[in-house]
Protein backbone atom coordinates (compact mmCIF):
# COMPACT_ATOMS: atom_id res chain seq x y z
CA UNK A 1 0.00 0.00 0.00
CA UNK A 2 1.88 3.21 -1.34
CA UNK A 3 0.32 7.04 -0.89
CA UNK A 4 -0.08 9.88 -2.67
CA UNK A 5 -1.32 13.70 -2.47
CA UNK A 6 -3.47 16.25 -4.65
CA UNK A 7 -4.52 19.14 -4.48
CA UNK A 8 -7.60 19.50 -2.38
CA UNK A 9 -7.24 15.74 -1.44
CA UNK A 10 -6.82 14.20 1.80
CA UNK A 11 -3.74 11.85 1.53
CA UNK A 12 -4.81 8.65 -0.69
CA UNK A 13 -4.03 4.91 -0.57
CA UNK A 14 -3.30 2.97 -3.71
CA UNK A 15 -3.00 -1.02 -3.56
CA UNK A 16 -2.19 -3.38 -5.65
CA UNK A 17 -3.54 -7.02 -6.24
CA UNK A 18 -4.98 -9.54 -8.59
CA UNK A 19 -7.67 -8.01 -10.34
CA UNK A 20 -10.42 -11.00 -9.61
CA UNK A 21 -9.59 -10.58 -6.14
CA UNK A 22 -9.28 -6.69 -5.07
CA UNK A 23 -11.75 -5.20 -7.68
CA UNK A 24 -14.96 -7.55 -6.67
CA UNK A 25 -14.15 -7.15 -3.10
CA UNK A 26 -13.87 -2.91 -3.56
CA UNK A 27 -17.00 -3.47 -5.85
CA UNK A 28 -19.59 -5.01 -2.75
CA UNK A 29 -18.13 -2.94 0.01
CA UNK A 30 -18.79 0.84 -2.20
CA UNK A 31 -21.77 -0.46 -3.88
CA UNK A 32 -23.78 2.73 -4.91
CA UNK A 33 -20.64 4.48 -5.54
CA UNK A 34 -20.44 6.20 -9.31
CA UNK A 35 -17.32 4.51 -10.67
CA UNK A 36 -16.89 7.94 -12.82
CA UNK A 37 -16.78 10.50 -9.64
CA UNK A 38 -13.99 12.97 -9.97
CA UNK A 39 -14.14 15.11 -6.96
CA UNK A 40 -14.71 13.28 -3.22
CA UNK A 41 -15.55 14.82 -0.10
CA UNK A 42 -13.10 13.66 2.11
CA UNK A 43 -15.76 13.83 4.83
CA UNK A 44 -17.86 11.40 3.30
CA UNK A 45 -15.36 8.22 4.14
CA UNK A 46 -13.20 6.14 2.10
CA UNK A 47 -13.73 6.52 -1.42
CA UNK A 48 -12.85 4.80 -4.50
CA UNK A 49 -10.67 8.02 -6.48
CA UNK A 50 -9.59 6.25 -9.50
CA UNK A 51 -8.64 2.43 -11.11
CA UNK A 52 -6.61 0.61 -13.52
CA UNK A 53 -4.96 -2.41 -14.88
CA UNK A 54 -1.15 -2.57 -15.34
CA UNK A 55 0.80 -4.69 -17.81
CA UNK A 56 0.58 -8.31 -15.90
CA UNK A 57 -3.45 -7.83 -15.78
CA UNK A 58 -3.66 -6.85 -12.54
CA UNK A 59 -6.12 -4.00 -10.72
CA UNK A 60 -4.79 -0.86 -9.57
CA UNK A 61 -7.20 1.14 -7.63
CA UNK A 62 -6.42 4.79 -5.46
CA UNK A 63 -8.79 5.08 -2.37
CA UNK A 64 -9.10 8.93 -0.92
CA UNK A 65 -8.68 8.55 2.90
CA UNK A 66 -11.35 10.42 5.42
CA UNK A 67 -9.86 13.05 7.67
CA UNK A 68 -8.40 11.91 10.80
CA UNK A 69 -11.20 12.84 12.97
CA UNK A 70 -13.94 10.60 10.95
CA UNK A 71 -11.87 7.99 10.58
CA UNK A 72 -11.30 7.45 14.68
CA UNK A 73 -15.24 8.01 14.78
CA UNK A 74 -16.27 5.76 11.98
CA UNK A 75 -16.54 2.36 12.27
CA UNK A 76 -17.23 1.46 8.74
CA UNK A 77 -13.97 3.30 7.90
CA UNK A 78 -11.83 1.41 10.32
CA UNK A 79 -13.24 -1.80 9.08
CA UNK A 80 -12.28 -1.09 5.86
CA UNK A 81 -8.88 0.20 6.65
CA UNK A 82 -8.16 -3.17 7.99
CA UNK A 83 -9.73 -5.02 5.68
CA UNK A 84 -8.15 -3.24 2.40
CA UNK A 85 -4.33 -4.16 4.85
CA UNK A 86 -5.21 -7.37 5.18
CA UNK A 87 -6.38 -7.90 1.42
CA UNK A 88 -2.69 -5.86 0.19
CA UNK A 89 -0.60 -8.13 3.24
CA UNK A 90 -2.33 -11.33 1.35
CA UNK A 91 -1.81 -9.85 -2.18
CA UNK A 92 2.26 -9.37 -0.84
CA UNK A 93 2.43 -12.84 0.46
CA UNK A 94 1.21 -13.97 -2.32
CA UNK A 95 3.49 -12.30 -4.45
CA UNK A 96 6.70 -13.50 -2.50
CA UNK A 97 4.99 -17.71 -2.49
CA UNK A 98 4.67 -17.12 -6.43
CA UNK A 99 8.73 -16.48 -6.41
CA UNK A 100 9.78 -18.53 -3.87
CA UNK A 101 7.82 -21.63 -5.92
CA UNK A 102 9.33 -20.29 -9.60
CA UNK A 103 13.14 -20.25 -8.02
CA UNK A 104 11.84 -23.70 -6.36
CA UNK A 105 10.45 -24.95 -9.77
CA UNK A 106 13.85 -24.05 -11.64
CA UNK A 107 15.97 -25.81 -8.81
CA UNK A 108 13.64 -29.07 -9.14
CA UNK A 109 14.32 -28.65 -13.45
CA UNK A 110 18.07 -28.72 -12.46
CA UNK A 111 17.80 -31.53 -10.52
CA UNK A 112 15.78 -33.35 -12.29
CA UNK A 113 18.32 -33.00 -15.30
CA UNK A 114 21.16 -34.02 -13.04
CA UNK A 115 19.54 -36.92 -11.82
CA UNK A 116 18.45 -38.16 -15.50
CA UNK A 117 22.80 -37.53 -16.28
CA UNK A 118 23.41 -39.86 -13.31
CA UNK A 119 20.99 -42.35 -14.46
CA UNK A 120 22.33 -42.28 -17.94
CA UNK A 121 26.00 -42.73 -16.35
CA UNK A 122 25.30 -45.43 -13.96
CA UNK A 123 23.71 -47.37 -16.74
CA UNK A 124 26.74 -47.13 -18.85
CA UNK A 125 28.82 -48.08 -16.47
CA UNK A 126 26.63 -51.04 -15.90
CA UNK A 127 27.61 -52.29 -19.48
CA UNK A 128 30.91 -51.58 -19.58
CA UNK A 129 31.91 -53.28 -16.26
CA UNK A 130 31.83 -56.57 -17.65
CA UNK A 131 33.89 -55.07 -21.01
CA UNK A 132 35.78 -53.44 -18.63
CA UNK A 133 36.91 -56.26 -16.05
CA UNK A 134 37.14 -58.62 -18.80
CA UNK A 135 40.20 -55.98 -20.40
CA UNK A 136 42.04 -55.63 -17.04
CA UNK A 137 41.93 -59.35 -16.85
CA UNK A 138 43.25 -60.10 -20.07
CA UNK A 139 45.92 -57.07 -19.45
CA UNK A 140 47.45 -58.91 -16.05
CA UNK A 141 47.42 -62.05 -17.81
CA UNK A 142 49.69 -60.42 -21.02
CA UNK A 143 52.11 -58.98 -18.58
CA UNK A 144 52.08 -62.24 -16.79
CA UNK A 145 53.13 -64.09 -19.71
CA UNK A 146 55.59 -61.74 -20.54
CA UNK A 147 57.40 -61.96 -17.35
CA UNK A 148 57.30 -66.11 -16.81
CA UNK A 149 60.25 -66.44 -19.50
CA UNK A 150 62.11 -64.16 -17.12
CA UNK A 151 61.78 -67.05 -14.24
CA UNK A 152 64.51 -69.64 -16.11
CA UNK A 153 67.03 -66.23 -16.69
CA UNK A 154 66.56 -65.07 -12.99
CA UNK A 155 67.69 -68.84 -12.19
CA UNK A 156 70.56 -68.75 -14.49
CA UNK A 157 71.49 -65.57 -12.97
CA UNK A 158 71.76 -66.91 -9.49
CA UNK A 159 74.21 -69.44 -11.07
CA UNK A 160 76.61 -67.03 -13.24
CA UNK A 161 76.45 -64.38 -9.68
CA UNK A 162 77.94 -67.54 -7.58
CA UNK A 163 80.48 -67.87 -10.42
CA UNK A 164 81.34 -64.52 -10.66
CA UNK A 165 82.06 -64.07 -7.31
CA UNK A 166 84.00 -67.36 -7.49
CA UNK A 167 86.57 -65.52 -10.22
CA UNK A 168 86.93 -62.54 -7.98
CA UNK A 169 88.18 -64.78 -5.42
CA UNK A 170 90.01 -66.50 -7.61
CA UNK A 171 91.73 -63.02 -8.73
CA UNK A 172 92.08 -61.98 -5.39
CA UNK A 173 94.42 -64.94 -4.51
CA UNK A 174 96.17 -64.65 -7.08
CA UNK A 175 97.23 -60.77 -6.74
CA UNK A 176 98.01 -62.02 -3.14
CA UNK A 177 100.11 -64.77 -4.71
CA UNK A 178 101.69 -62.78 -7.15
CA UNK A 179 102.40 -59.85 -4.00
CA UNK A 180 103.98 -62.18 -2.40
CA UNK A 181 106.14 -63.54 -5.09
CA UNK A 182 107.78 -59.61 -5.75
CA UNK A 183 109.07 -60.21 -1.99
CA UNK A 184 110.06 -64.28 -2.42
CA UNK A 185 111.36 -65.01 -5.33
CA UNK A 186 111.43 -68.49 -6.42
CA UNK A 187 108.94 -69.27 -3.40
CA UNK A 188 106.08 -70.81 -5.69
CA UNK A 189 105.83 -72.87 -9.37
CA UNK A 190 105.99 -69.94 -12.10
CA UNK A 191 104.84 -72.71 -14.61
CA UNK A 192 102.08 -73.63 -12.38
CA UNK A 193 101.19 -69.86 -11.49
CA UNK A 194 101.42 -69.24 -15.25
CA UNK A 195 98.74 -71.56 -16.23
CA UNK A 196 96.42 -70.83 -13.26
CA UNK A 197 96.28 -67.52 -14.98
CA UNK A 198 95.57 -68.56 -18.20
CA UNK A 199 92.91 -71.16 -17.14
CA UNK A 200 91.45 -67.70 -15.32
CA UNK A 201 91.60 -65.85 -18.46
CA UNK A 202 89.64 -68.26 -20.49
CA UNK A 203 87.14 -69.08 -18.53
CA UNK A 204 86.18 -65.48 -18.09
CA UNK A 205 86.41 -64.97 -21.56
CA UNK A 206 84.01 -67.62 -21.99
CA UNK A 207 82.03 -65.78 -19.30
CA UNK A 208 81.90 -62.36 -21.38
CA UNK A 209 81.48 -64.80 -24.58
CA UNK A 210 77.78 -65.41 -22.98
CA UNK A 211 77.01 -61.80 -22.61
CA UNK A 212 77.58 -60.85 -26.20
CA UNK A 213 73.95 -60.00 -27.31
CA UNK A 214 70.82 -58.95 -25.36
CA UNK A 215 67.51 -56.61 -25.77
CA UNK A 216 67.52 -53.16 -25.71
CA UNK A 217 66.29 -51.97 -22.42
CA UNK A 218 67.57 -47.81 -22.01
CA UNK A 219 69.28 -45.17 -23.89
CA UNK A 220 71.18 -42.55 -21.97
CA UNK A 221 73.01 -39.57 -22.68
CA UNK A 222 73.93 -38.16 -24.87
CA UNK A 223 77.72 -36.84 -24.44
CA UNK A 224 78.76 -34.77 -27.01
CA UNK A 225 81.31 -35.01 -28.07
CA UNK A 226 82.41 -32.31 -31.13
CA UNK A 227 80.83 -29.54 -32.76
CA UNK A 228 82.01 -29.72 -36.43
CA UNK A 229 80.63 -29.77 -40.19
CA UNK A 230 77.11 -29.25 -41.56
CA UNK A 231 73.40 -30.22 -40.16
CA UNK A 232 73.97 -33.74 -41.73
CA UNK A 233 76.68 -36.38 -41.89
CA UNK A 234 78.13 -39.92 -40.28
CA UNK A 235 81.31 -40.30 -37.97
CA UNK A 236 82.33 -43.92 -36.89
CA UNK A 237 84.86 -46.36 -35.54
CA UNK A 238 85.32 -50.20 -36.90
CA UNK A 239 83.18 -52.44 -34.32
CA UNK A 240 86.04 -55.06 -35.37
CA UNK A 241 89.16 -52.82 -34.50
CA UNK A 242 91.51 -54.04 -31.87
CA UNK A 243 91.76 -52.68 -28.66
CA UNK A 244 94.37 -50.20 -29.74
CA UNK A 245 93.03 -49.36 -32.69
CA UNK A 246 90.63 -46.61 -32.05
CA UNK A 247 90.58 -45.17 -35.55
CA UNK A 248 87.61 -41.89 -36.16
CA UNK A 249 86.17 -41.70 -39.71
CA UNK A 250 84.12 -38.60 -40.68
CA UNK A 251 81.80 -37.86 -43.75
CA UNK A 252 80.24 -34.75 -44.44
CA UNK A 253 77.17 -34.15 -46.00
CA UNK A 254 74.86 -36.20 -47.02
CA UNK A 255 75.74 -35.83 -51.07
CA UNK A 256 78.14 -34.22 -53.48
CA UNK A 257 80.84 -35.44 -51.71
CA UNK A 258 84.24 -37.96 -52.02
CA UNK A 259 86.09 -37.05 -49.15
CA UNK A 260 86.79 -38.90 -45.89
CA UNK A 261 88.87 -37.93 -43.19
CA UNK A 262 90.43 -39.88 -41.47
CA UNK A 263 91.81 -39.77 -36.88
CA UNK A 264 94.05 -41.55 -35.00
CA UNK A 265 91.77 -41.16 -31.88
CA UNK A 266 88.88 -39.61 -30.65
CA UNK A 267 91.68 -37.12 -28.77
CA UNK A 268 92.70 -36.34 -32.02
CA UNK A 269 89.34 -36.00 -33.28
CA UNK A 270 88.28 -33.82 -31.00
CA UNK A 271 91.23 -31.44 -31.40
CA UNK A 272 90.63 -31.69 -35.48
CA UNK A 273 94.03 -33.16 -35.94
CA UNK A 274 93.67 -35.27 -38.82
CA UNK A 275 96.04 -38.29 -39.96
CA UNK A 276 94.89 -38.79 -43.18
CA UNK A 277 92.44 -38.34 -45.79
CA UNK A 278 90.50 -40.50 -48.56
CA UNK A 279 89.19 -39.23 -51.85
CA UNK A 280 86.49 -42.47 -52.89
CA UNK A 281 86.15 -42.72 -56.68
CA UNK A 282 82.26 -42.22 -55.58
CA UNK A 283 80.11 -39.77 -54.41
CA UNK A 284 78.33 -41.38 -51.67
CA UNK A 285 74.51 -41.25 -50.85
CA UNK A 286 72.84 -40.08 -47.59
CA UNK A 287 74.92 -40.75 -44.07
CA UNK A 288 74.27 -44.15 -43.88
CA UNK A 289 77.48 -45.62 -44.17
CA UNK A 290 79.25 -48.14 -41.85
CA UNK A 291 82.98 -49.32 -41.28
CA UNK A 292 83.50 -52.45 -40.99
CA UNK A 293 86.65 -54.63 -40.15
CA UNK A 294 88.96 -52.06 -42.23
CA UNK A 295 86.90 -51.12 -45.18
CA UNK A 296 83.86 -48.76 -45.45
CA UNK A 297 81.09 -49.59 -47.26
CA UNK A 298 78.63 -46.94 -48.55
CA UNK A 299 75.83 -46.00 -51.06
CA UNK A 300 76.83 -44.72 -54.28
CA UNK A 301 74.97 -41.86 -55.06
CA UNK A 302 71.92 -41.87 -57.74
CA UNK A 303 71.83 -45.54 -57.69
CA UNK A 304 71.53 -48.63 -55.34
CA UNK A 305 74.53 -49.99 -55.67
CA UNK A 306 76.83 -50.78 -52.49
CA UNK A 307 80.63 -50.52 -52.55
CA UNK A 308 82.78 -52.07 -50.48
CA UNK A 309 86.11 -49.68 -50.20
CA UNK A 310 89.27 -50.41 -48.68
CA UNK A 311 90.86 -47.87 -46.40
CA UNK A 312 94.35 -49.70 -46.56
CA UNK A 313 94.78 -50.35 -50.51
CA UNK A 314 92.48 -47.46 -50.97
CA UNK A 315 90.86 -49.40 -53.27
CA UNK A 316 87.49 -50.56 -54.41
CA UNK A 317 87.19 -54.19 -52.87
CA UNK A 318 83.94 -55.01 -54.07
CA UNK A 319 80.27 -53.59 -55.05
CA UNK A 320 76.96 -55.22 -56.16
CA UNK A 321 73.45 -53.54 -56.91
CA UNK A 322 71.32 -54.30 -54.08
CA UNK A 323 67.85 -55.91 -55.90
CA UNK A 324 65.12 -53.91 -56.22
CA UNK A 325 66.21 -51.43 -53.30
CA UNK A 326 64.43 -47.51 -54.24
CA UNK A 327 67.45 -44.77 -54.22
CA UNK A 328 67.60 -41.65 -54.72
CA UNK A 329 64.62 -40.38 -51.87
CA UNK A 330 62.38 -43.05 -53.03
CA UNK A 331 62.56 -44.40 -49.70
CA UNK A 332 63.95 -42.57 -47.46
CA UNK A 333 63.83 -42.16 -43.61
CA UNK A 334 61.35 -39.09 -42.65
CA UNK A 335 64.12 -36.10 -43.02
CA UNK A 336 64.69 -37.04 -46.44
CA UNK A 337 68.74 -36.91 -47.67
CA UNK A 338 69.12 -39.36 -49.66
CA UNK A 339 68.66 -42.23 -46.91
CA UNK A 340 67.20 -44.80 -48.42
CA UNK A 341 69.74 -47.37 -47.79
CA UNK A 342 71.24 -47.57 -44.39
CA UNK A 343 74.38 -50.24 -43.93
CA UNK A 344 74.64 -50.95 -40.39
CA UNK A 345 76.85 -53.75 -38.20
CA UNK A 346 76.55 -55.26 -34.73
CA UNK A 347 77.25 -58.27 -33.24
CA UNK A 348 76.38 -60.49 -36.00
CA UNK A 349 77.44 -59.14 -39.16
CA UNK A 350 76.89 -56.41 -41.83
CA UNK A 351 73.46 -55.20 -42.87
CA UNK A 352 71.26 -53.26 -45.05
CA UNK A 353 68.43 -51.68 -44.18
CA UNK A 354 65.78 -50.53 -46.80
CA UNK A 355 62.59 -50.59 -48.83
CA UNK A 356 60.83 -52.23 -52.10
CA UNK A 357 57.93 -51.81 -53.97
CA UNK A 358 57.44 -55.35 -53.62
CA UNK A 359 57.30 -54.48 -49.86
CA UNK A 360 55.10 -51.85 -50.12
CA UNK A 361 57.23 -49.30 -49.13
CA UNK A 362 58.12 -51.21 -45.77
CA UNK A 363 61.46 -51.87 -44.40
CA UNK A 364 63.70 -54.40 -45.71
CA UNK A 365 66.26 -56.33 -43.65
CA UNK A 366 68.83 -58.06 -45.39
CA UNK A 367 72.31 -60.06 -43.93
CA UNK A 368 75.43 -59.15 -46.10
CA UNK A 369 78.15 -60.77 -46.71
CA UNK A 370 81.02 -58.79 -46.10
CA UNK A 371 83.18 -59.47 -48.78
CA UNK A 372 80.84 -60.26 -51.79
CA UNK A 373 78.26 -57.78 -50.39
CA UNK A 374 76.34 -60.85 -51.56
CA UNK A 375 72.63 -61.02 -49.34
CA UNK A 376 72.62 -64.02 -47.40
CA UNK A 377 68.94 -63.70 -46.47
CA UNK A 378 65.76 -61.33 -46.22
CA UNK A 379 63.35 -60.34 -43.52
CA UNK A 380 60.34 -58.21 -45.26
CA UNK A 381 58.63 -56.27 -42.29
CA UNK A 382 55.37 -54.03 -41.94
CA UNK A 383 56.59 -50.77 -40.98
CA UNK A 384 56.81 -48.31 -43.55
CA UNK A 385 60.23 -46.75 -43.75
CA UNK A 386 59.24 -43.01 -45.12
CA UNK A 387 57.83 -43.19 -41.34
CA UNK A 388 60.97 -44.13 -39.32
CA UNK A 389 63.15 -41.49 -38.24
CA UNK A 390 66.66 -43.61 -37.63
CA UNK A 391 67.34 -47.31 -37.35
CA UNK A 392 70.22 -49.86 -36.15
CA UNK A 393 70.52 -53.36 -35.34
CA UNK A 394 72.03 -54.84 -31.77
CA UNK A 395 72.25 -58.69 -31.86
CA UNK A 396 69.98 -59.28 -35.03
CA UNK A 397 67.00 -56.90 -34.12
CA UNK A 398 66.39 -53.90 -35.72
CA UNK A 399 65.08 -51.18 -33.61
CA UNK A 400 63.19 -48.51 -35.13
CA UNK A 401 62.98 -44.70 -33.96
CA UNK A 402 59.55 -43.25 -34.89
CA UNK A 403 61.34 -39.79 -35.56
CA UNK A 404 63.92 -37.95 -36.17
CA UNK A 405 62.74 -34.61 -34.17
CA UNK A 406 61.90 -33.73 -30.64
CA UNK A 407 60.45 -36.47 -28.62
CA UNK A 408 61.87 -39.59 -30.53
CA UNK A 409 61.95 -43.00 -29.08
CA UNK A 410 62.35 -46.61 -30.30
CA UNK A 411 58.87 -47.36 -31.08
CA UNK A 412 59.31 -50.71 -33.13
CA UNK A 413 61.63 -53.57 -33.02
CA UNK A 414 61.94 -56.65 -35.60
CA UNK A 415 63.87 -59.29 -34.72
CA UNK A 416 65.18 -61.20 -37.24
CA UNK A 417 65.83 -64.69 -34.62
CA UNK A 418 62.68 -65.16 -33.92
CA UNK A 419 60.89 -63.23 -37.45
CA UNK A 420 58.48 -61.34 -35.10
CA UNK A 421 58.01 -57.41 -34.37
CA UNK A 422 56.82 -55.49 -31.29
CA UNK A 423 56.45 -51.97 -30.86
CA UNK A 424 58.60 -50.63 -27.95
CA UNK A 425 58.72 -47.53 -26.24
CA UNK A 426 62.42 -46.07 -25.24
CA UNK A 427 62.78 -42.61 -25.29
CA UNK A 428 66.23 -41.06 -25.55
CA UNK A 429 66.99 -37.35 -25.28
CA UNK A 430 67.40 -35.55 -29.03
CA UNK A 431 69.80 -32.76 -27.46
CA UNK A 432 70.03 -30.65 -30.39
CA UNK A 433 66.54 -31.66 -32.60
CA UNK A 434 67.44 -33.08 -35.57
CA UNK A 435 69.29 -36.32 -35.81
CA UNK A 436 70.50 -37.63 -39.38
CA UNK A 437 72.35 -40.81 -38.54
CA UNK A 438 71.97 -42.74 -35.79
CA UNK A 439 74.40 -46.41 -35.58
CA UNK A 440 75.28 -49.09 -33.19
CA UNK A 441 78.43 -49.79 -32.27
CA UNK A 442 79.09 -53.36 -30.92
CA UNK A 443 82.45 -52.86 -29.59
CA UNK A 444 81.98 -49.41 -27.70
CA UNK A 445 78.49 -50.76 -26.74
CA UNK A 446 77.08 -47.04 -27.92
CA UNK A 447 74.77 -45.03 -30.20
CA UNK A 448 77.03 -43.02 -32.51
CA UNK A 449 74.90 -40.18 -34.35
CA UNK A 450 74.97 -37.15 -36.07
CA UNK A 451 72.72 -34.81 -34.14
CA UNK A 452 72.48 -31.30 -36.07
CA UNK A 453 76.11 -30.80 -36.92
CA UNK A 454 76.90 -32.24 -33.59
CA UNK A 455 78.67 -35.42 -33.02
CA UNK A 456 77.18 -37.43 -30.11
CA UNK A 457 77.44 -40.49 -28.42
CA UNK A 458 74.66 -42.25 -26.59
CA UNK A 459 75.13 -45.43 -24.22
CA UNK A 460 72.76 -48.24 -23.95
CA UNK A 461 71.53 -50.88 -21.55
CA UNK A 462 71.14 -54.38 -22.81
CA UNK A 463 69.04 -57.14 -21.09
CA UNK A 464 71.39 -60.25 -21.49
CA UNK A 465 70.14 -63.69 -21.61
CA UNK A 466 72.65 -66.00 -20.42
CA UNK A 467 73.94 -68.62 -22.58
CA UNK A 468 73.53 -72.49 -21.07
CA UNK A 469 75.55 -75.38 -21.90
CA UNK A 470 72.35 -76.72 -23.93
CA UNK A 471 72.13 -73.47 -26.15
CA UNK A 472 73.03 -74.24 -29.93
Amino acid sequence: MTGRSSAGRQPGITMRAPANVLHLLLLSLLAGLDPSKTQISPKEGWQVYSSAQDPDGRCICTVVAPEQNLCSRDAKSRQLRQLLEKVQNMSQSIEVLNLRTQRDFQYVLKMETQMKGLKAKFRQIEDDRKTLMTKHFQELKEKMDELLPLIPVLEQYKTDAKLIIQFKEEIRNLSTVLTGIQEEIGAYDYEELHQRVLSLETRLRDCMKKLTCGKLMKITGPITVKISGTRFGAWMTDPLASEKNNRVWYMDSYTNNKIVREYKSIADFVSGAESRTYNLPFKWAGTNHVVYNGSLYFNKYQSNIIIKYSFDTGRVLAQRSLEYAGFHNVYPYTWGGFSDIDLMADEIGLWAVYATNQNAGNIVISQLNQDTLEVLKSWSTGYPKRSAGESFMICGTLYVTNSHLTGAKVYYSYSTKTSTYEYTDIPFHNQYFHISMLDYNARDRALYAWNNGHQVLFNVTLFHVIKTEDDT
